[in-house]
């Protein structure tokens, strides 16, 4: 299950975008080119077909409207339009498309909803409803159960993508994420692992100690445990400290276990697509190093598809990586463009000549005259 193709038109910085998308692929770009907006269409597909949310939610509370959404430098269309091509299984191709703007009360509108099934149209809004009762165009029928069902697992599959960037301060004083359930910034982790069955909970985190051991080779034992209150607690021991100084909770883990933790375990929770945003963080270059392989191999078991932003030289120096699996954004005065690095022959010529994509591809999106920081005073 996958997303194959994307097209956007006045989608925050980008103006038009209409690239493939591979089982793996790697976001590349400099500061502020736009990696993490490219991942929140996502975000907002999985958004908008939550029931729990919605297309309002989405839009006005969690992204503070249209107007801050809708490029800046957008001229031709006040709309907003996401298209995604999808494969949810070798015989079943499906493709949405959803464009909105906003009424004079600055609620968002449906402008066009399109599902298509194997080609054949499935939904086609506005339709004559929408037109005698303009207020249907609040919503979505993504997001409707009784209005869905000609395509209701296309809403499943946007509405179980995963989206990961753990902050390992939250997991440690958990308080500080406000309670947040499913919490991509790890507030609540512990309290997802100790909601899973008892059975997955501990042959995954035997798993994850098994992995551990090449990066952090004095972990074992590593249990969730729950205190005298009840709060969930990671437990392990570390054999190079005194004999007997007692187990250590995720309060004395670093940030680099934290989030390695937190990365092994989202690449065994679930197979619907995951968004992860510079994996590399806090971790050794020897660590980062072994990321997309780790991602190769979930991909051949599982068949989830992976959309990752990095920085990283070390994380993209993989043999195994593929030009046609990098997408770079290159910002300009107006907008980010996104390019396959397939698409261009100077970064195929360096990797046919012996390079890694990462040394073919990370000096390009490199910021201009980024030498002259050091004349800052």
């Amino acid at each position: 299950m996958s997303f194959t193709h994307l097209k956007l038109e006045s989608w925050r910085n980008f103006l038009t975008v209409d690239v493939d998308l591979q089982q793996r692929t790697f976001l590349v770009g400099p500061n502020a080119a736009g990696k993490s907006n490219l991942l929140d269409v996502f975000k907002f597909l999985r958004d908008v077909a939550d029931p729990q949310k919605g297309f309002q939610r989405a839009v006005q509370q969690d992204r503070r409207g249209v107007s801050q959404i809708r490029s800046l430098h957008a001229r031709r269309s006040s709309n907003v339009t996401i298209e995604v091509d999808v494969q949810l299984a070798p015989d079943s191709s499906w493709k949405y498309r959803l464009a909105f703007t906003q009424d004079n009360q600055r609620r968002a509108i449906v402008a066009e909803e399109v599902v298509f099934k194997d080609d054949q149209v499935i939904l086609r809004r506005p339709d004559t409803n929408d037109v005698q009762d303009p207020d249907r165009l609040t919503q979505t029928h993504l997001e409707q159960v009784n209005s869905n069902k000609s395509f209701r697992e296309l809403a499943q599959f946007f509405s179980r993508v995963q989206y990961l960037h753990v902050v390992p301060q939250l997991i440690r004083e958990p308080d500080r994420s406000g309670g947040k359930k499913a919490d991509p910034y790890g507030g609540d982790f512990l309290e997802q692992l100790a909601r899973t069955t008892e059975k997955t909970q501990k042959s995954r985190l035997k798993k994850i100690e098994s992995a551990l051991r090449f990066a952090v080779p004095q972990l074992r034992d590593l249990e969730l445990e729950r205190d005298a209150k009840g709060a969930p607690h990671l437990k392990a021991l570390y054999e190079h400290w005194r004999p007997k100084a007692g187990r250590q909770s995720e309060v004395e883990f670093s940030d680099g276990t934290l989030r390695l933790i937190g990365l092994l375990w989202v690449f065994l929770d679930g197979a619907a697509p995951l968004l992860l945003e510079e994996p590399e963080l806090s971790l050794h270059a020897a660590v980062v190093r072994q990321i997309p392989r780790m991602m190769s191999k979930l991909g051949r078991k599982t068949g989830r598809q992976i959309l990752v932003s990095t920085h990283s030289a070390e994380l993209l120096s993989d043999p195994g990586i593929s030009p046609e699996e990098v997408l770079i954004l290159e910002a300009s005065q107006t907008d980010t463009k996104v390019r396959r690095a397939a698409d261009l022959t100077e970064i195929t010529a360096l990797v046919e000549g012996g390079l890694s994509i990462g040394e073919a591809v990370i000096p390009r999106t490199a910021p201009k005259d980024v030498q002259q920081l050091t004349l800052w005073d």
